[in-house]
């Protein structure tokens, strides 16, 4: 894996076009989906930046320091996303090629990637919250409500979105290795918040309050990651096998797209990798 990790691939760069097309909806349908989220997301994103320095007792101060959060940082990831797979789908659908294929193969294996992060990041967010950080009492104010369940919940089901509605092939093994070497990088900026301001993002982080356990929860996100993106990679597995080969729906295509024969391209048939 580790002597794969830095190849982008020479076979052709999905000929299906499985990242911009559903087995279930047109690629306008899946466009206007993918822009909604992204809409919803960024709005999120930029309401709660502007609420908390209005409202928030330190002013933009609280704003700034959402950045050193895995939480906002894989929202920002999903906003970033959907508007990048929207804007693929829509070239896509307008023309029959999509933006992303006229792009370097360097940066068509980083989208690769990008997707991979997107449908793995948001569960460990969601299941970390409501398992170790939600105190057990629900919000008082309206807004922390909604900003909580936008963020550590509403993730994980437009990831979910993304592993059951587009075509999009399982991800490559090595995927495992970058997952965890961001959340490796992600540890880092939580210690280096530490030093410059002066605050553990996440208590479990902390060890002078957890001690020998800070090693233990590092470690179980770590094996939650890889746990996660294999289960991540079964359910796409099960959804083309369902989808394409139980109920033949190979995809609904743009119409000046026309794939050869696609039930019978070999990309689709042998469940080929995404490079």
């Amino acid at each position: 894996m580790a002597l794969q990790a830095f190849k982008f691939g020479t076979g052709p760069w999905d000929p299906t076009h499985r990242f911009e097309t559903s087995w279930l909806l047109s690629p306008w349908a899946l466009f206007f989906c993918r822009a909604l989220i992204s809409l919803y997301a960024f709005t999120t994103l930029l309401f709660v930046l502007a609420w908390q320095c209005a409202r928030a007792a330190t002013g933009c101060e609280a704003s700034r320091d959402t950045f050193s959060y895995f939480t906002h940082l894989t929202y920002w990831g999903l906003a970033f996303y959907f508007l990048a797979s929207a804007t693929h789908t829509l070239t896509y659908a307008r023309s029959g090629v999509p933006l992303l294929d006229r792009f370097p193969r360097p940066l068509q294996a980083l989208h690769s990637a990008f997707y991979t992060t997107i449908v793995v990041y948001p569960f460990i967010v969601t299941i970390v919250y409501w398992a170790r950080l939600y105190s057990g009492t629900w919000f008082a104010e309206v807004f922390a409500g909604w900003s909580n369940v936008s963020q550590h919940a509403l993730n994980s089901a437009f990831a979910l979105f993304e592993l059951l509605v587009p075509r999009t092939g399982t991800p490559p093994p090595v995927h495992m290795l970058w997952l965890v070497l961001l959340l490796a990088l992600y540890l880092a900026l939580a210690y280096v918040t530490k030093a410059s301001k002066d605050f553990y993002p996440y208590d479990f982080l902390d060890p002078k309050e957890q001690h020998g356990l800070v090693a233990a929860y590092v470690f179980g996100i770590a094996v939650g990651c890889l746990i996660i993106f294999g289960v991540v990679w079964s359910i796409i597995w099960l959804r083309k096998y369902v989808t394409e080969t139980k109920l033949g729906k190979t995809g609904k295509f743009a119409k000046k797209d026309h794939p050869a024969n696609a039930a019978g391209d070999v990309e689709v048939a042998t469940d080929k990798p995404q490079e």
